[in-house]
């Protein structure tokens, strides 16, 4: 049976009851504050604030990764790139699962035994601190700035899909407000609070995924072909262009490169990017740590087989030129698929899952932000070391501050991209700058403080340089700038040539530097990464 799709106006009254949309999410921003201020209660240390007092069990660790993961680009921006760009769309859910099997097998248990709070922790371990630390904070806070913009563009898409905010500062207000909201989550909670609302959304976030694929398949008889030959019909003259590769990318031998470019970019990308690693050090044992990580990718697998029925049941059931026209355009997929299947009390429910989602991932990042420039700039190179742990908590809550309000404007200016793409972006800056360094750190012996400097900011800058010159800035109308022309890269996507000029750089620093190798810090420091011996444990009060 190949279902009509529903044509929806871009009105919010047709797509929901605004009260009710905002009545459940008051409800979840209620429960996720009497939560957040019940685990605030036991923040008594440095380590409760950053880490949780590493007290999580592996499986509870996994589900918060699986929350922190599965972000707005997941549930929002790859529903709506399956809808409208069919094949091309899932190739983001396939990246970004296949990138968990990198950073289990290279970075998972050795990070969680050679760190404290922080990445800088791990690629500081043998190498001078303070220009370390200082080039490993800037790039986590670069990462965590690229994805901040994907998870406030999406919350701005989202509620002014279901309140019918058309007007620029309508939704300027809505970010502003999502913005606030996780600067309360993270100054109240610390990691404890954050690992909390991570864990419910991830539940959350998963039934309500697996209770519309099971509706979308029984609308066409549990049939994948049926849902396919429905997303087909549905897309008009171009329709079966959704069930082949090169709908979005195109075949031509530059759009391949970017293909590629991409690919690499989220596949070596998970394994760099520092909320993830951070989420390491709230447990106890490296046993949990790798636990965590299974019951990530169980997860997280689950979740994105889910997205594929989720995109192509949008495209089916709502319809391309629908899902374009919308407040939020790609990126209200999702929502528009759960009015056309429950109405506006299924809408409500999913659209809170999803604001949900944006809520816990930001407030992950911005508790990695705070804890990179806290523990590694202002304790570590500002103070050398010589700071109290209440002093460097106070820092990190003005930072928190602070990055809430760039998060709030650079979300402002963001709103028109997929946040799927942004997050893709955040992914290559993490494997150029921060993927190197942590590999050569952990298992080339010669590696050195030069070769380090070289790999995080040759990485960063060149990726960041790319970025800039390419058709995603300017030179397109869905730049971020589209009235100015500037692309003199090709590639939307700088993966292919940064990462590979990242691993380049720190093998070339090492070998030019006149820095003496201190074999025994490395041997000291495998020992540990393998082994667990001197590793962070958990506090445990009686």
């Amino acid at each position: 049976m190949i279902a009509a799709p529903l044509r929806l106006a871009t009105t919010s009254t047709d797509v929901g009851n605004p009260v009710v949309n905002i009545s459940i999410f008051a409800a979840f921003v209620v429960v996720t504050l009497v939560i957040v201020i019940r685990a605030s209660r036991d923040n008594k240390s440095a380590a409760d604030f950053y880490a949780g007092g590493r007290t999580f069990t592996g499986p509870q660790n996994g589900t918060a990764i699986a929350g922190d993961y599965l972000s707005a680009a997941s549930f929002l921006g790859i529903c709506g790139a399956i809808a409208v760009n069919g094949y091309d769309g899932f190739l983001y859910s396939i990246g970004f699962l296949v990138a968990w099997l990198v950073a289990l097998l290279l970075v998972a248990e050795l990070l969680r035994n050679t760190g404290r709070f922080t990445m800088a922790d791990v690629l500081s371990f043998r190498l001078k601190q303070r220009p370390v630390r200082m080039a490993a904070a800037l790039a986590t806070l670069l990462v965590v700035f690229f994805y901040l913009l994907a998870q406030m563009a999406g919350a701005g898409g989202l509620v002014a899909l279901l309140l019918g905010i058309d007007g620029q500062a309508g939704k300027n207000l809505v970010i502003a407000v999502v913005g606030a909201l996780m600067i309360v989550y993270v100054l109240v909670g610390g990691m404890k609070g954050t690992t909390w609302v991570q864990i419910i959304k991830a539940v959350l976030l998963i039934i309500g995924a697996a209770v519309m694929t099971l509706w979308v398949l029984a609308h066409f008889g549990f049939s994948l072909s049926g849902l396919l030959e429905g997303a087909v019909a549905a897309g008009g003259d171009n329709g079966a262009a959704l069930l082949e590769p090169g709908k979005q990318y195109g075949a031509t031998s530059l759009s391949k490169l970017s293909f590629i470019s991409l690919a690499l970019a989220l596949v070596l990308g998970t394994a760099g990017l520092p909320h993830v690693l951070m989420r390491f050090y709230t447990v106890p044992t490296a046993k949990e740590a790798r636990r965590s990580v299974v019951w990530a990718i169980w997860l997280i697998g689950v979740f994105y087989l889910f997205t594929l029925v989720l995109g192509y049941g949008a495209g089916a059931l709502v319809g391309p030129e629908a899902i374009a026209a919308a407040p939020g355009g790609v990126n209200s997929a999702a929502p528009l698929l759960a009015f056309a299947l429950g109405g506006e009390v299924l809408l409500g429910i999913i659209a809170a899952v999803a604001f949900a989602t944006i809520l816990a991932v930001v407030a992950g990042l911005t508790i990695t932000a705070a804890a990179s420039f806290s523990h590694d700039i202002y304790a570590n190179v500002i103070k050398k070391g010589e700071v109290s742990a209440d002093g460097g908590v106070k820092v990190a809550r003005w930072t928190v501050v602070v990055i809430g309000a760039i998060a709030i404007v650079g979300g402002i200016y963001a709103q028109n991209q997929n946040v799927a793409f942004l997050v893709a972006l955040a992914f290559a800056v993490a494997a150029s700058a921060n993927l190197p360094t942590i590999v050569f750190s952990l298992f080339w012996r010669r590696f050195n403080t030069a070769g380090a400097l070289w790999s995080i900011y040759g990485g960063l800058i060149s990726c960041i340089m790319l970025i800039a010159l390419s058709p995603v800035v300017s030179g397109s109308p869905t730049a971020m700038f589209p009235d100015a022309d500037f692309a003199v890269f090709p590639l939307t996507n700088p993966g292919l040539v940064s990462i590979p000029l990242g691993f380049v750089l720190g093998i070339v620093g090492t070998l030019t530097s006149s820095e003496k190798p201190h074999p025994e810090r490395f041997a000291e420091m495998e020992v540990r990464s393998l082994t667990g011996a001197g590793a962070e444990r958990a506090v445990v009060r009686h």
